[in-house]
């Protein structure tokens, strides 16, 4: 039995529109022409800047050499090539784009990961691409999305033959085998199934994390993906993460420490990013993890909550354990919305957190959110205060979004009287007792255009990703920051600046800072070296 696995990322925008009109966009708006001419640069791109080493110059914004692997999709296919199972991979990004085919060889079932699916839309574009080019192929679902809604699931598309809930390294073969077998499907575990007109739902069961194998994976593989949990302890009431895995499990120190040691050694391997929500808990495994890993020497980097950040000592044991950055999500920098969040970190945590990793050399993003439900654009001003006059590092600042009903703040609905044209639907208009999405949207660009202006010592983490980092490999963390800042305020000078001169003006000031810290535009491509 051959298999198509169909698992990706969700759709994604690579320019986002914040980002229209300024020199990110592959097409110059008719402004930005004309800024650049009177800057005396009129054939600039950001693509010309260059840095110097070893006595040549190279592109500074470099394609990046690898993107972090999507980890449900090697996860599966680790578990399909354990069980001996054929099968062939699509990307869903191919799907979301329209860019997807048919596979070559013939399949006899379809295995559609849910992980990046959100709503009944993106899943019936994902099963109307299956039934229009593999009519008649069952499908198996498995995933975030079905965890939650497989009876929607089923009941909307009677393709899906059947759905895994819960962990699948077990089920997933279990399935396959029984199907190719002809076998009773009552007898495999976390199924639900069709059974004539009837969807039957198997009991569900857990794998021990600890003592079952890691994804293994063929070849080199410099940045590995990984997953030391399942489920999350915490509540936070614009997440339906826990409600999908209600077992919260986590792999003992000494496991995660020789899966890393194995994919150094077998994979050659670099870095390790962590994917879970919080990979720094418990505190327990947490201490025992930054004893053992300072002698692997192998970097890492994760997602954490502000409050471990408590104290410089800390901070030193991370990077004595080769933590190269930390991900938090600050959300607010105000206590009644953090309270309405559950997020169970206080501002104070928040700010503490940031001046320890902003006293250190470590790199790190704090991530930010506008109009949660309750939130009035008074008690977002403490969040917008703080970006633009104390925050220096990298920074995302998020618009609230409503993914689904199953969210927690739901609980919510009445008292803060949400609002939304489609619970199902990210981009669908919402309002709630503090504000608009409109209100909300503007309160984002507004505070977003203020601390590029303002702030010289924020980053905006927008447009990096489909660049190699750093920037400048041969320069510090600070100086890296310097010239992302300058590139930000470069590229956006056209949108800041309404009047050409001074949009000029400000063109060649960025250039001028650029060129002290070693980045200078050439006049042709051909000066580059390759």
């Amino acid at each position: 039995m051959r298999a198509l696995l169909l698992s990706g990322l969700g759709p994604s925008h690579k320019n986002s529109s914040y980002l229209r009109g300024s020199l990110f966009d592959k097409a110059l708006h008719p402004h930005a022409e004309a800024v650049l001419a009177r800057s005396g640069h009129p054939d600039l791109t950001l693509a010309r800047l260059t840095v110097e080493h070893d006595g040549h110059r190279y592109p500074l914004l470099r394609p990046r050499r690898d993107a972090i692997p999507h980890l449900t999709t090697l996860t599966l296919e680790s578990v399909l090539q354990a069980g001996g199972h054929d099968y062939v991979h699509q990307d869903l990004a191919d799907v979301w784009s329209g860019e997807a085919v048919a596979p070559a060889v013939d399949v006899d079932v379809v295995l559609l990961s849910t992980t990046y699916i959100w709503n009944r839309q993106m899943l019936a574009t994902a099963m109307a691409w299956i039934r229009g080019r593999l009519p008649g192929v069952p499908v198996i679902c498995g995933g975030q999305y079905t965890n939650l809604k497989f009876a929607v699931a089923m009941n909307d598309h009677p393709a899906i033959l059947a759905t895994v809930r819960g962990d699948g390294e077990l089920a997933l073969p279990a399935l396959l085998t029984t199907l190719e077998r002809r076998g009773d499907l009552a007898q495999v575990p976390n199924a639900v199934w069709r059974d004539g007109e009837r969807i039957r739902i198997n009991a569900l069961a857990y794998i021990d994390l600890d003592g079952h194998s890691s994804p293994r994976f063929p070849g080199r593989r410099r940045i590995v993906p990984y997953e030391s949990m399942r489920g999350c302890p915490f509540d936070c009431k614009f997440c339906s993460f826990p409600a999908a895995s209600p077992k919260w499990r986590y792999k003992s120190a000494a496991k995660i420490r020789n899966d890393w040691a194995g994919y150094a050694e077998e994979n050659g391997s670099s870095l390790v990013k962590a994917m879970d929500s919080t990979f720094t808990v418990p505190p327990t495994r947490l201490r025992e993890l930054l004893e053992i890993l300072p002698p692997l020497g192998l970097p890492w980097e994760c997602y954490s909550r502000a409050n471990v950040v408590s104290t410089p000592e800390f901070v030193d044991a991370l990077q004595r354990a080769h933590c190269a950055r930390l991900e938090i999500g600050f959300e607010s920098m105000n206590e009644q919305t953090l309270r309405r969040m559950s997020k169970r970190v206080t501002a104070r945590q928040n700010r503490r957190a940031f001046e320890l990793l902003g006293a250190s050399d470590m790199d790190y993003t704090m991530f930010f959110m506008a109009g949660y439900p309750g939130e009035t654009p008074e008690q977002f001003e403490d969040t917008r205060r703080f970006l633009v006059e104390e925050f220096s590092g990298h920074f995302m600042l998020h618009l609230f979004s409503i993914t689904d009903e199953s969210m927690p703040l739901w609980a919510d609905k009445d008292e803060l009287r949400i609002r939304t044209d489609d619970p199902e639907d990210p981009e669908a208009p919402w309002s709630h007792t503090g504000m608009s999405s409109e209100e909300a949207r503007s309160l984002q660009a507004g505070t977003l255009d203020l601390v590029r202006r303002r702030n010289d010592r924020a980053v905006l983490k927008l447009w990096q990703g489909e660049f190699e980092p750093p920037l400048v490999p041969t320069a510090d963390l600070r100086t890296n920051l310097i010239v992302e800042k300058a590139v930000e305020r470069l590229a956006m000078a056209p949108l800041d600046e309404t009047d050409v001169s001074r949009g000029a003006a400000r063109v060649r000031e960025q250039l001028e800072l650029l060129r002290a810290n070693g980045v200078r535009p050439v006049s042709s491509l051909s000066e580059k070296a390759a």
